[in-house]
């Protein structure tokens, strides 16, 4: 059994989220939180910004950079060692 702080679930199904998870999850008074299932548990987490998912596409983006770079050079370094591809 998991621990953790017992609650009443109220009569239209409210339940508190204690302080110390609030905080320690950033989710504060009228912020919206995703709850499902997961492997036969309830699951409530909060959902991810728009500034978390963009932060995620510039990493990206910038790693597709870094590797495209990387790629090239290789290449580069493979046409001088290797020579063009001989034509069929």
């Amino acid at each position: 059994m998991s621990k953790g702080e017992r609650r009443k679930i109220g009569k239209r199904g409210q339940v508190t989220i204690p302080k110390e998870l609030r905080e320690r999850f950033g989710i504060e008074g009228g912020d919206d939180v995703l709850i499902h299932e997961e492997a036969g548990k309830l699951v409530i987490e909060r959902p991810i910004t728009r500034e978390e998912l963009a932060e995620g596409y510039r990493q990206r983006a910038q790693r597709t950079r870094e590797l495209t770079d990387e790629l090239a050079g290789v290449s580069t370094e493979a046409n001088e060692d290797l020579g063009d591809a001989p034509e069929w």
